[in-house]
């Protein structure tokens, strides 16, 4: 057990028979009262926000989380598959779990998995990927009145935002907590 007072950023708890990640944590105390904590903190299952607090001091009982490297091998008709790189297990994922997740993840490719004493929560993305544009509009020459990007289309089917200079068939990292453009890959 943790005290709620060494609540922080990052940090997984269990409270009520649900995973939560704090997303802030703050302290209120004044003269007349006791110490509340109050924390923001992201349900890990639903990946609904919510405001917990508790009264200074008070125990909160903290979640192990695991994380495992696996392999991303194909999608089946509702979920993606992937394979643990050490025991070559193999475990489904809904795909509708994985919605956001889906727009940076390639076949083959390694990925975390995040679980709780066995039950799978998802995925942990790195903060940014590379990948392969496949469609990507042709820049007119002079087009730099408005905002100088143009639409491109990327292996997954998300589709961003890039500078003129970039074209078809290139890899460009992409910032995976936005979706956005974050450079050229290298």
């Amino acid at each position: 057990m943790i005290s709620s007072n060494d609540l922080k950023p990052g940090l997984t708890i269990l409270v009520d028979g649900e995973i939560y990640t704090v997303l802030e944590a703050s302290q209120n105390k004044t003269a007349r009262s006791a110490m509340v904590v109050k924390a923001k903190v992201r349900n890990i299952r639903t990946g609904s926000n919510v405001e917990l607090s508790w009264g200074g001091g008070e125990k909160v009982e903290p979640a192990q989380i695991e994380k495992r490297e696996m392999q991303y091998l194909y999608d089946t008709e509702d979920s993606m598959v992937f394979m643990d790189n050490e025991t070559y297990d193999q475990v489904e994922i809904p795909m509708d779990r994985l919605k956001w997740e889906r727009n940076f993840i390639v076949p083959n490719s390694n990925v975390n998995i995040s679980s709780y004493e066995g039950e799978i929560l998802g995925v942990i993305l790195p903060d940014k990927a590379t990948l392969k544009i496949v469609e990507c509009e042709q820049a007119v020459k002079g087009d730099t009145a408005t905002s100088a990007s143009k639409n491109a289309v990327l292996e997954t089917g998300l589709e961003v935002k890039v500078p003129l200079f970039i074209n078809q068939d290139e890899m460009i990292v992409v910032n995976t907590n936005d979706g956005k453009y974050s450079g050229r890959a290298k």
